[in-house]
């Protein structure tokens, strides 16, 4: 069996599923592995919607822009910032809850739902399985919130494509690592140097795969960045009850 180190620095996103199903006491234990998971202030504000129906999975590779190994993959788990259940304990004893007015309430929870996707992300494949991240569900989080049926105060932060995989993806070059270990403080020291000989490393990259469209990382990551990547997210926020100005 791989080690937990060899299955994280092998990662890779997988985008050519089988349509196999996944065994009950898998998907068991990758919700176990999420729910043990840490949350800030043992606040508990994750929630995971686990999603199997071929036809909700089509929607919700629709609602992502039309990635096909959404509706491919047998399973689709959807990562939920989840204060309804706190707002609720609160209430039970007569107390308000307040923290969701607050950005840092946004930060604290995607922190937490992103330490849970990790850890799905790692058991998932130390259980011979490919995953892919999803972050295409906020391109229209309210068409998620109505699909998933949320309640005020959760948002759909990110999901989780999870199969059997039929063709295996490349592992792609990274920045030199001098761009992202900084020692005692930030350094930007050679930044733009390391840049440019990154661009040319993708470029290669994509070359060496057979994909002549690839690009470098500063015009790949152009295309995202160049605009507000997911508009609809601030507006769907507001709509669940949280806030943005404390």
């Amino acid at each position: 069996m791989s080690s937990v180190i060899d299955i994280l620095t092998a990662h890779k996103s997988e985008r050519s599923f089988t349509d196999r199903p996944i065994d009950d006491a898998i998907i068991d234990r990758l919700v176990e592995v999420a729910y043990r998971a840490p949350t800030s202030v043992n606040s508990q504000q994750v929630s995971l919607v686990i999603t199997r129906s071929a036809a909700a999975r089509q929607q919700i590779s629709e609602i992502a822009g039309g990635q096909p190994w959404i509706a491919k993959a047998p399973l689709f788990i959807t990562f939920v910032l989840d204060m309804h259940k706190s707002q609720q304990a609160m209430a039970a004893i007569d107390k308000e809850q307040i923290a969701q007015q607050s950005i840092e309430s946004v930060v604290s929870g995607a922190t937490d739902v992103g330490i849970a996707l990790g850890a799905v992300m790692a058991a998932a494949r130390a259980e011979g399985l490919g995953i892919v991240p999803i972050g295409g569900i906020r391109r229209d989080p309210q068409a998620m919130i109505d699909l998933l049926k949320l309640p005020e105060l959760t948002f759909p932060v990110a999901g989780l494509t999870i199969g059997y995989v039929d063709e295996h993806a490349h592992q792609k070059p990274r920045l030199p690592i001098g761009t992202f270990r900084h020692e005692e403080a930030y350094s930007s020291a050679g930044l733009q140097e390391n840049i440019a000989a990154y661009n040319q490393e993708m470029v290669q990259h994509w070359q060496a795969i057979g994909r002549e469209d690839g690009e470098s990382w500063s015009d790949s990551v152009s295309g995202y960045y160049e605009n507000i990547y997911f508009p609809d997210v601030l507006p769907a926020l507001l709509k669940q009850g949280f806030g943005k100005d404390k």
